[in-house]
């Protein structure tokens, strides 16, 4: 389970927010929603640990996430605006070596992956010459071999066509479904399907 506690960040002199508490568990997916400049990105990098808090703690599994840092990036997925995708690569060498790194043990071939995320016939393209919505499906796609237990994603819809959202709806959903955690944010209205949906509203300096 992961837990909030009195969580506060300020930028420069601004208040993004302050005493933000809440809580994550098996099965459940959290929605940050806000205004442009409410902190939701902010909110999403300290999770993973890219930032400290001005105040407040983060738990995992009851350990506060700086004494188990390791532990926390075994099990946490982080796709935010920059997508981690090498644009020299290939859709394929991507995964590759996503999947190398990940120590993930999955044996499906890595061209059914990208056929899945609709990028059959561009497994083989530079990522520099795709689409940005082509480059998130890259993204997402690593998703599919990892065995993390909270993913949280910046925006995952953006840029995806129709097919695009319903394939990311139904990755999220079969994360929550098998146990694990999504924490997301999202200007779209999107067909979201999971069991249990949460709601974490940020109104700039409010929550």
């Amino acid at each position: 389970m992961l837990e909030v506690h009195g969580l506060a960040c300020e930028r420069g002199e601004r208040l993004l927010f302050e005493d933000l508490s809440f809580s994550v568990r098996g099965g459940e997916l959290l929605r940050i929603a806000g205004v442009n400049g409410s902190g939701k990105t902010t909110l999403l990098r300290l999770l993973c640990g890219l930032a400290l808090p001005d105040e407040g703690e983060i738990h995992w599994d009851g350990d506060k996430v700086r004494t188990t840092s390791e532990q926390w990036r075994r099990q946490t997925s982080y796709i935010g605006h920059n997508l981690g995708v090498k644009l020299e690569l290939t859709p394929l060498e991507n995964l590759e070596f996503s999947r190398a790194i990940s120590g993930a043990n999955s044996t499906e071939p890595l061209e059914a992956l990208l056929d899945r995320v609709g990028l059959y016939g561009f497994e083989y393209d530079p990522c520099r010459t795709l689409s940005q919505g082509q480059r998130r499906r890259v993204a997402l796609a690593r998703l599919m071999f990892t065995q993390t237990r909270l993913w949280i994603l910046d925006e995952p819809f953006v840029a995806l066509d129709v097919a695009g959202i319903e394939f990311v709806a139904s990755l999220l959903k079969h994360q929550t479904d098998q146990g694990g955690m999504v924490i997301l944010t999202t200007h779209q209205d999107t067909p979201l399907q999971n069991k249990i949906i949460k709601e974490l509203s940020l109104d700039a300096g409010n929550p």
